[in-house]
């Protein structure tokens, strides 16, 4: 066991106790670097993300189920931690790679908790004092891989072995393993006799983050959110005026029961759907999705709306898209990545739906495109007086 190299001492008093440990991919890359005492195996795909702050959100962020994630931020965690901006009640990540943990205690007023002591309690497999550059141009190159954490006494023989063994993220169902497992109510808090009427509406989890659901009570939506693969017959039977399908993990054609759901739910009610929603509805409508290199995962994605000529800048988290030449007639694309031309939204022609691939919540992320909920609110109310 090896002490901190810089000395810097933790809020606990003493030197943090790092073991020698390597990330090593499935294709024989290995990069070295010292793994937290406790937290010293991981297994999962990795990929990087680019976001400079919002570490704790992106850790607790269920869409990152199961995967390692590579922050390209030299320095992080001087902020600390908070159970507030959680997005789930425990970190939703595999593991977690560093170039620099910041150890000292955390300069922040609203921090409860340090980064390493955090990642610790969550079991997280944690990797510090890796070459995080030469890592993201690897995964640039090769595209995202599946890899381990272990300690360098494992072997690299070893450790590639377990690499090679991880499942392949293709076909991959990870929605079932976050998704709530009944149904459970988050009631709006606008007054039932007030101006303006508040709307109950389905959330299909699959991995739903609570950023989401305290922005749709925000805007006067009273949710029930449901477990992923729950039957529409059942959905319907609660009257809900409204639909929105979630973000959540994994590959969104291995979710053909949401698909399902999704196609039933077309045009008998308005649906809105982001990130692995989005996919679902795309599929839903007859689209097609594939696998990106290494994905989108940051906070600074500029999207293209062709129907307004508005440019977002928008947080991101996927590693699917919907391929819009697939698309049926009826559906359209309106939304475009200025980064790769990958489709970031759809409208559909004949119902009140709509959908997007990135996170208009953004925790952590921009606010430019928030206003997609009031969009939402809008139809249902557009909807509703129809009916």
């Amino acid at each position: 066991m090896t002490p901190l190299t810089t000395g810097r001492p933790s809020p606990a008093g003493g030197n943090v106790t790092l073991t020698p440990a390597a990330l090593t991919l499935d294709d024989g890359a290995s990069f070295a670097g010292l793994a937290l005492g406790g937290c010293l195996h991981a297994e999962g795909e990795a990929i990087f993300i680019t976001a400079m702050s919002g570490y704790q959100e992106v850790l607790t962020d269920p869409s990152y189920h199961g995967q390692i994630v590579v922050f390209t931020s030299a320095h992080v965690g001087n902020y600390g931690t908070n159970p507030e901006v959680s997005q789930a009640p425990e970190p939703q990540v595999a593991g977690v790679v560093f170039h620099e943990l910041w150890i000292p205690e955390a300069i922040h007023w609203h921090s409860l908790a340090d980064l390493p002591e955090w990642l610790r309690s969550g079991k997280v497999g944690a990797l510090t004092g890796v070459d995080t550059r030469a890592l993201t141009l690897h995964i640039r190159e090769k595209g995202a891989r599946n890899g381990v954490i272990a300690p360098l006494s494992e072997g690299l023989e070893t450790s590639l072995a377990r690499a090679r063994a991880v499942p392949s993220m293709n076909g991959l169902d990870l929605a079932v393993r976050v998704f709530t497992k009944k149904p459970y109510r988050m009631p709006c808090a606008w007054p039932a006799d007030g101006p303006e009427p508040v709307y109950r509406v389905a959330v299909l989890d699959f991995g739903v983050k609570r950023s989401i659901l305290e922005q749709l009570n925000l805007h006067g939506l009273d949710l029930t959110v449901w477990p992923g693969d729950a039957a529409p017959e059942r959905i319907m039977e609660e009257r809900p005026r409204g639909v929105f399908l979630a973000n959540g993990p994994g590959d969104p054609a291995a979710c053909d029961y949401a698909a399902r759901t999704a196609r039933r739910l077309l045009g008998r009610l308005p649906l809105f759907g982001i990130c692995l929603g989005h996919q679902i509805m795309g599929l839903a409508a007859g689209g097609k999705t594939y696998k990106l290199p290494f994905g989108h995962h940051g906070l600074n994605h500029p999207v293209l709306d062709s129907d307004t000529g508005k440019v977002s800048i928008t947080s991101q988290n996927h590693g699917f898209c919907v391929d819009p030449d697939s698309l049926p007639g009826g559906v359209r694309a309106n939304m475009w990545n200025l980064n790769d031309g990958t489709v970031e939204g759809l409208v559909w022609e004949d119902a009140p739906a709509f959908c997007v691939q990135f996170h208009p919540e953004a925790s952590p992320g921009p606010h430019d495109s928030r206003g997609l909920f009031a969009r939402f609110r809008q139809m249902i109310k557009e909807h509703d007086a129809k009916a």
